[in-house]
């Protein structure tokens, strides 16, 4: 125990806390957009892995790593109309419709793999271009702070970014306002002249270019190919993670944090020769803990306007 503390309190350990929150704060974004909007995304797995393939072709075929995350974040946002489609237009039930996805990426990223590189399961024959890292000249230069913060992928600082960005876009912009009031009441929208199905359409598509880079970071950033099921469930512990922070950006990016911490103290006790399963199995636990925490939480809250109501 006293080794994982000594682990635990380093600046190292701090920067890893960072660089695997990326992707699930990328996605836990993408899906409190589409949360306040009153559709849920729940194809944000198979968005992120679709994005990732997309990353690494793009980037490998334009040997441009800018073109390779914007590919990325296309192919995001064409998952997401393709689900906005048939849950918006032909009346799908969107949960459904969202785990169709998940599959259809889990296999169809493998087989696209293999029609454009012939390689079966990881991108071997593909030299993927890679985000780069940059140095904060002021900040790297604090101790401990500076090696906590600075050095990361450019995607990294991004995601920090738009955290800024959603919550500016959500509470201060009427774009965000319209979405907001769809997502709490749609009838209400509707009779002040609100499109509903084009803001949840939009929202869709905003929610599909946030996971769209995460996907992009999982396979420029984090690691320099693209292998399968290489997300490994980050998009339903970014869905976690959204329902945590009760739908608002700072909430939703402290509890991305949290997931993120578990996911580096796995790294980290890899180190420490704790058995595999048992590390393997840190992250998704403590997403079990915190849904279960979430759902004692809002059922006292029930339980107190019940009260009050009485």
């Amino acid at each position: 125990m006293e080794q994982l503390f000594s682990i635990i309190f380093t600046s190292s350990f701090g920067y890893a806390v960072l660089r695997v929150t990326t992707p699930i704060l990328f996605a836990s974004l993408a899906a409190l957009i589409s949360d306040r909007a009153g559709v849920i995304n729940i194809g944000l797995e198979g968005i992120m892995l679709s994005a990732a393939l997309a990353g690494v072709i793009g980037s490998a075929f334009t040997k441009s790593a800018l073109i390779g995350v914007v590919c990325a974040a296309i192919a995001g946002m064409i998952i997401s109309l393709v689900l906005a489609y048939f849950s918006l237009d032909l009346k799908a039930d969107i949960i459904l419709t969202g785990i169709a996805l998940n599959l259809l990426a889990s296999g169809g990223t493998v087989f696209i793999l293999f029609l454009v590189a012939h390689d079966k399961g990881i991108s071997a024959s593909l030299k993927s271009m890679v985000v780069p890292q940059i140095s904060i000249p002021i900040i790297s230069s604090i101790p401990i702070l500076g090696n906590i913060l600075s050095g990361h992928n450019i995607l990294t600082y991004f995601s920090l970014l738009s955290v800024i960005v959603v919550y500016y876009f959500l509470y201060k912009t009427p774009l965000g306002l319209k979405i907001r009031a769809v997502g709490e009441n749609p009838n209400a929208a509707s009779s002040v002249g609100i499109s509903v199905r084009k803001i949840q359409y939009l929202a869709l598509m905003l929610s599909g270019v946030l996971a769209g880079l995460a996907g992009a970071y999982m396979s420029m950033g984090y690691v320099s190919w693209f292998s399968r099921d290489m997300t490994a469930g980050r998009g339903f512990i970014a869905l976690a993670a959204e329902a945590m922070g009760r739908g608002t950006p700072i909430g939703t990016f402290i509890a991305s944090l949290i997931f993120g911490f578990a996911d580096a103290l796995s790294n980290t006790l890899q180190s420490l020769r704790v058995p595999s399963e048992f590390v393997q199995m840190v992250p998704y636990l403590t997403t079990i803990i915190g849904l279960v925490l979430y759902s004692i939480q809002q059922t006292n809250k029930v339980k107190k306007i019940r009260g009050k109501k009485v």
